[in-house]
C-alpha cells in the first residue's frame, strides 16, 4: 500500500479567458430567460381586459358573443394552415436533403446546398408577392378541376375560388417557405451518419436506398423531428405571406378550395391592429398570447419527442 501525504489535490489553474467566456454564456442565457419572461408578463397583463370584453369591444360588428368564440376559429386556422404546410414540406425536404447528401455529385451538391441556404433567407414578403401574383392565378384552373372532378371528397367540395386565394394556396406558400429550413437541417444530420454504418450496409449487399433506409434515416430520425418542428414554428408565426395571399374570414372550415377561408392569428393581428382601439387592442394582444402558448407547447412537445427518440437509440 502507498502512503498518503495528506496534501490537497492540485487543481488546474483557471484561465481568465475561461472565466470571461463562462460568464458571458451565463449572462446570455439569463438574458434570454428575462426577455421571454418580460414578453409573457406583458402579454398576460394586456390580455386580461379581453377575457371579459363585450361583443362590440371584440369586433366593431359584435358578431362574437365572447372572446373565446372569437379566438377558436383563429386557433383553428393557424394550426390547420401550419399542419397542411408541414404535410407538404416534410416529404420534399427529406427527399431533397437525401439527394444532396447521398445522390448528387459533389459539385452539384455544393451548389444545391448554397441555393437552399439562400432560399431560407428570402424575406416573407417576396413569398407573399409570388403567391398572390404568380401562384394563385396559376393553380386556380387546377382547383376548378379538383372541385368538379373530386367534389365528392369533403375537402374539395363546393365551388372553387375564382381567384385561387385559398387556405390550400397559403399552405403551399408556407411549405415553400419552410422547405429550405427543414432541408438544410436534415442535410447536415444525414451527412453526420457514421461512415462505417453506411459501408457496412453496402458491404452486406444493400442497395443505396436500402442503406439509407437502414442506416441514414434511423440515425437522423431525431434531427428530422427537430427540423420539422422548427419549420412548424415558422409556419405558425408567419404573418405577411398569409395576410397577402389569403382572403380571410374568422370561421372554422376544413374546405381547401372555397373562397371563405379561416385566417391565422398572426395575419389577423397584422390586418386588424392598425384600426384597433381600446379593448379591441387588448383582444388582439390576447390572441397573441394564445399564439405564444401554442408555440411554447409545440417546442416543448418537439423536445419531448427528440428526447424519447434519443433514449430509444441509447444516445
Amino acid at each position: 500500500m502507498t502512503a498518503t501525504t495528506g496534501q490537497p489535490p492540485i487543481r488546474a489553474r483557471r484561465r481568465p479567458g475561461d472565466t470571461v467566456f463562462s460568464g458571458a454564456a451565463l449572462a446570455g442565457g439569463l438574458l434570454i430567460l428575462v426577455a421571454l419572461g418580460a414578453v409573457a408578463i406583458f402579454l398576460i397583463v394586456q390580455s386580461i381586459p379581453a377575457f371579459g370584453a363585450k361583443p362590440t369591444e371584440i369586433t366593431s360588428t359584435g358578431a362574437f358573443p365572447n372572446f373565446w368564440a372569437y379566438v377558436v376559429p383563429l386557433v383553428f386556422g393557424t394550426i390547420w394552415a401550419a399542419l397542411l404546410a408541414l404535410i407538404v414540406a416534410v416529404p420534399f425536404s427529406i427527399a431533397i436533403a437525401l439527394f444532396i447528401s447521398h445522390y448528387a455529385p459533389r459539385r452539384i451538391a455544393r451548389g444545391l446546398g448554397a441555393i437552399i441556404d439562400l432560399l431560407a433567407a428570402v424575406p416573407s414578403v417576396v413569398y407573399g408577392a409570388w403567391g398572390i401574383f404568380v401562384f394563385s392565378p396559376f393553380v386556380q384552373p387546377f382547383y376548378a378541376f379538383l372541385s368538379s372532378t373530386f367534389g365528392w371528397f369533403p375537402l374539395f367540395s363546393g365551388s372553387a375560388s375564382p381567384t385561387g386565394r385559398t387556405i390550400l394556396t397559403v399552405a403551399i406558400v408556407l411549405a415553400v417557405m419552410i422547405t429550405p429550413i427543414i432541408t438544410a437541417l436534415s442535410r447536415e444530420i444525414f451527412l453526420q451518419t457514421p461512415r462505417l454504418n453506411e459501408e457496412a450496409a453496402l458491404a452486406l449487399g444493400a442497395t443505396r436506398w436500402e442503406m439509407i433506409s437502414i442506416a441514414v434515416l434511423p440515425f437522423g430520425r431525431a434531427g428530422i423531428v427537430s427540423a420539422s418542428m422548427l419549420g412548424l414554428g415558422r409556419a405558425l408565426g408567419e404573418t405577411l405571406a398569409v395576410a397577402m395571399v389569403l382572403s380571410p374570414s374568422v370561421v372554422v372550415s376544413f374546405f381547401l378550395l372555397r373562397s371563405e377561408n379561416p385566417t391565422t392569428i398572426a395575419a389577423n393581428i397584422a390586418l386588424g391592429f392598425p384600426e384597433a382601439f381600446g379593448t379591441q387592442t387588448n383582444v388582439l394582444i390576447a390572441t397573441g398570447l394564445i399564439l405564444f402558448v401554442i408555440t411554447f407547447i409545440v417546442n416543448a412537445a418537439s423536445r419531448a419527442v427528440v428526447g424519447r427518440v434519443g433514449r430509444i437509440k441509447g444516445v
